[in-house]
């Protein structure tokens, strides 16, 4: 195996693997039992009325 089959093989491998992570991102975030997380998590972080947990003011 010289160094350029090596690398490419590295490289293809890596994008493989890179897509792969990214599709599970994707369908994660678009999967719909976990949208009411996220909207939970939304108006959580936008809520200003109240001051946040864990800081002092």
């Amino acid at each position: 195996m010289t160094y350029d089959t090596v690398a490419t093989i590295s490289q293809v491998t890596s994008l493989l693997f890179f897509i792969a992570m990214f599709g599970s991102v994707v369908v994660y975030a678009l999967w719909p039992a976990n949208g009411a997380m996220f909207e939970a998590a939304q108006r959580d972080a936008l809520d200003l009325r109240e001051p946040s947990r864990g800081k002092q003011q």
